[in-house]
């Protein structure tokens, strides 16, 4: 099953359909998936599922309705084991963007942190799982699919805000700074530290 968050609420891809009742089940080879969309933005629908018989074909269907963005970011430790986040749209988030043509992900990762945050001397340690989220741009909606991978540094130097990509703030969270952080952040990120050991959320 993969977990979908459109304006931070589920939409869950399934090949099985549960005997639940607190949520709609819309069918993947039948459904508008731009009207599903448009309800989930608008809090008509506040979790949904979207049913295809074979799981291993069920993320490529959803790609034909929908354009792809993909990304990649990084969990970053720092040698005291504090995280890396940033501040943007009123959330604290994790450094990421997207991959330009023909671009490895790994790249594409460790220069996206060093651009939103001014951290360099980044080494991926272990990748992580991905995530995805429905966002608008230009009109037209798309599923964002993010790389993670969890990085190290020895940076001790400035971070530097891209204030351009309108982040207000980069900080090193300690692991009870960063539950506070959760807090107020996506539910894509909050997946990130289900499996992380320091940090208990």
């Amino acid at each position: 099953m993969y977990k979908v968050f459109v304006n931070d609420k589920p939409l869950f891809l399934t090949n099985e359909v549960a005997k639940e009742t607190d949520f709609q089940l819309f069918l993947l080879e039948s459904v508008d998936i731009e009207q599903l969309i448009v309800k989930m933005f608008n809090n008509k629908i506040k979790k949904a599922y979207l049913y295809y018989p074979d799981e291993k074909e069920i993320l490529n269907k959803v790609k034909e309705k929908i354009p792809v963005k993909k990304a990649g970011g990084g969990l970053v430790y720092n040698q005291k084991r504090e995280v890396l986040f940033i501040f943007r749209n009123g959330k604290w988030d994790l450094p990421k963007g997207g991959c330009d043509k023909g671009e490895e992900i790994e790249d594409c990762s460790i220069r996206e942190v060093t651009e939103e945050t001014g951290v360099g001397d980044l080494v991926i340690s272990k990748k992580l799982q991905k995530t995805y989220h429905v966002f608008k741009r230009n009109g037209i909606y798309r599923l964002k699919i993010t790389h993670w991978f969890e990085m190290t540094t020895t940076f001790e130097g400035t971070l530097i805000p891209q204030e351009d990509e309108g982040i207000e703030k980069v900080a090193w969270l300690k692991p009870d700074e960063i539950k506070q952080a959760l807090e107020n952040s996506y539910e894509n990120i909050k997946l990130l530290f289900e499996n992380e050991n320091d940090i208990k959320i």
